[in-house]
């Protein structure tokens, strides 16, 4: 099941995707609230009842997927946490080649620096510097704290992808990333939630692609992940609980743009930047300059 935020004239809505459509959720029942953070919290990450009301709703429900206006897949996430460094390719391409970590490289996003499916990714006036970041996303879906390797996925409601921007200039002003990593609309999230049931256990196996301008810039497996989704949600329990909406990017392959030769790749103005990840769908965001 693939469960999709859009806009409408009354406000930001909850659909369930059938076909080339989006089943409007609150069309059918009023009570369904409008962010699947909120739903997943009720549920305690079951999304069963959120199929079985796409089944009843009117058909004045359907809204055809290419004429909505995507919102994000969570609206609210309570955390937005990434990993750095999860690919060994990608490691070997960057400042820290010679220091291969041992354990997640874990930061954080906030949630002004994520834009939808179709939505601009906005390169900042102070900087040329903005990278693209193929990555696979994991949604929480239940309440999670000291998580075992034969429990950790367990957690985890669906999959999405992401763009995970940077603006590698200020990434690197200091040792810390959050700078680089959080101007605002610099990332792309979407353009829904898988749920889990629908891939293997963890994301595992799924080739994932980024093309800028329909070129292929990044493309890997997911098997190739340091750090799989497993180990990190274990690794991220000893300290911090996971709560429904709260959502993980899962690092990038090699092949990003500061790495590019013989100069550097970004992304600009007029640009199109497509992450497409086996089983989940196709992220496409176009790129705009600050105003």
């Amino acid at each position: 099941m693939k469960i999709v935020g859009f806009e409408s004239s009354n406000g930001v809505r909850l659909g369930v995707v059938d076909g080339d459509h989006a089943v409007d959720l609150q069309a059918a029942d009023a009570n369904v609230p409008n962010d699947l953070g909120d739903v997943l919290r009720r549920s305690n990450g079951d999304l069963k009842t959120l199929g079985d009301l796409a089944k009843r709703a009117p058909a004045s429900s359907r809204h055809p997927l290419d004429g909505i206006k995507f919102a994000l897949p969570v609206l609210r996430p309570g955390k937005i946490i990434c990993l750095g460094l999860n690919y060994l390719d990608h490691v070997k391409e960057g400042p820290q080649r010679d220091n291969i970590p041992k354990f997640p490289s874990i930061f954080f996003r906030v949630l002004t620096s994520m834009v939808p499916h179709l939505q601009p990714i906005v390169r900042p006036k102070e900087s040329i510097q903005l990278d693209y970041e193929a990555e696979l996303v994991a949604i929480v879906g239940k309440r999670a704290k000291h998580l075992t390797m034969t429990n950790a996925t367990d957690c985890i409601a669906g999959y999405s992808c992401a763009n995970e921007g940077s603006v590698r200039e200020f990434q690197r002003h200091t040792t810390q990333w959050g700078m680089g990593k959080n101007f605002d609309r610099t990332g792309g999230f979407g353009p829904w939630m898988v749920t889990a049931d629908e891939l293997s256990p963890g994301g595992k196996g799924l080739k994932i692609t980024s093309r800028l301008n329909g070129k292929t810039v990044q493309s890997d497996n997911t098997d190739n992940m340091m750090f799989p989704l497993a180990e990190t949600l274990v690794y991220l329990t000893k300290g911090m609980t996971l709560e429904p909406g709260d959502v993980i990017l899962t690092g990038t392959p090699s092949g990003v743009g500061h790495a590019r030769k013989p100069e550097p790749v970004w992304m600009k103005a007029g640009d199109t930047c497509e992450i497409e990840i086996e089983g989940v769908g196709t992220l496409r965001n176009p790129i705009a300059d600050e105003r």
